[in-house]
């Protein structure tokens, strides 16, 4: 009987690490699943509060954004002065400052009146131009069922209005137009004139092991930016000048206000030409349907040299961006932000393909591609 009971103790004993074993197994595997799943939902939930917070703050963060492609333009430029002329940052970038606001004032000042002038006639002289179009349109058999499927002129005004109101994102979306372009000015100015602050406060939220690869990283964004800002910067003066004079000889109306809307809307790769086209080509058409070819054709032309002369010489020694992936991030950020986000989505593709091929390209995937700078 004792025997049986000692047996009976002795298997009891050796079955009990096997079961606790067993247990702790089990346990484990819940730790496991449960620390995944907190990992999953936190990060998730995360993602959310995220998003959502952009989404709420997309204004202000597209402003934000602004006032550092500004910053980034101004310290490419006054590095280039500084190199040139051997001067310091500080007194490099004061000049530079001083000449472009002081430009920009005088060129206000002396075709202001001007300006003024024409943007009035603008205004008015766009619906009478639609009007004429869909005149001359009805008189077409194939054209009358599509012109009466349009919207009515002021129904378009109006939808075009709203749309150039999306703008105020930027420009009237905060403290109205004075105030956002002051921000624009005087924060972008200071984050230009000392942007090693600002550079450091960032790598310091970093880990120790990743600081120095943060500093090339935003070290390269800002080369990325700084030269793709420069270049499109040349490129809408000479388009500006080039369309003023062009419209000029062609004794189109307006010629002045409709070559600085080209230069301008020149800062969109691929769709700003075609919304500067536009009320040039309408306003020709109220003159006579002649001189309206005669500007499309002109607008035409343009484009042709700007994209297979101007723009290959200028990214030679600036920045090359895929056409397809610049187009696609237009139409989404459109589609999110409206006119404010297709002005910005360039910069932005910009910004997105150094993080991408540096962070996970190059860091991941272990492939040594270049940057957008590099091409």
């Amino acid at each position: 009987m004792d025997d049986n009971h000692d047996n009976h103790d002795e298997a009891n004993r050796s079955t009990l690490p096997a079961t606790r074993a067993k247990h702790g197994t089990g346990t484990r595997e819940e730790r496991n699943f449960l620390h995944h799943a907190v990992l999953f939902y936190g990060v998730g939930l995360l993602f959310v509060i995220a998003a959502g917070f952009i989404w709420l703050t997309a204004h202000v963060l597209l402003l934000v954004f602004a006032c550092v492609l500004f910053a980034v333009l101004l310290y490419d430029l006054s590095e280039r002065v500084r190199q040139g002329l051997h001067l310091s940052h500080g007194l490099a970038l004061g000049l530079v400052v001083f000449l472009l606001f002081g430009l920009l004032g005088l060129a206000g000042w002396l075709m202001a009146p001007q300006i003024t002038q024409q943007v009035g006639d603008l205004t008015s002289t766009i619906p009478h131009a639609i009007d004429r179009l869909r005149a001359a349109a009805e008189q077409r058999e194939l054209l009358r069922d599509l012109v009466a499927a349009l919207p009515s002129t002021q129904e378009l005004m109006s939808r075009a209005t709203k749309i150039l109101s999306q703008v105020g994102v930027l420009f009237t979306g905060v403290l109205g137009a004075v105030g956002n372009f002051a921000i624009i000015a005087f924060v972008g100015t200071y984050f230009a004139a000392q942007p090693h602050i600002y550079i450091d406060g960032i790598v310091t939220l970093m880990p120790r092991r990743k600081r120095q690869r943060a500093r090339e990283v935003i070290a390269e964004l800002g080369r990325t930016l700084g030269q793709w800002l420069v270049g499109k910067f040349v490129t809408m003066v000479v388009v500006g000048i080039v369309t003023a004079l062009g419209l000029s000889l062609l004794g189109v109306p307006l010629a002045l206000v409709l070559g600085i809307i080209a230069g301008l809307l020149d800062f969109i790769p691929y769709l700003g030409p075609i919304l500067a086209g536009g009320p040039a080509v309408l306003i020709a058409f109220s003159e006579s349907p002649t001189l309206a070819l005669y500007v499309a054709l002109f607008f035409l032309a343009v484009q042709i040299a700007e994209g297979y002369l101007l723009t290959p010489l200028i990214e030679r020694q600036t920045v090359s961006l895929p056409p397809a992936l610049t187009i696609v991030m237009q139409v989404l950020m459109g589609a999110l932000f409206g006119l404010a986000g297709v002005a910005l989505a360039t910069p932005l593709t910009a910004a997105l393909a150094v993080l991408v091929t540096m962070l996970y390209v190059q860091d991941v995937l272990g492939d040594q591609v270049k940057t957008p700078s590099e091409h």
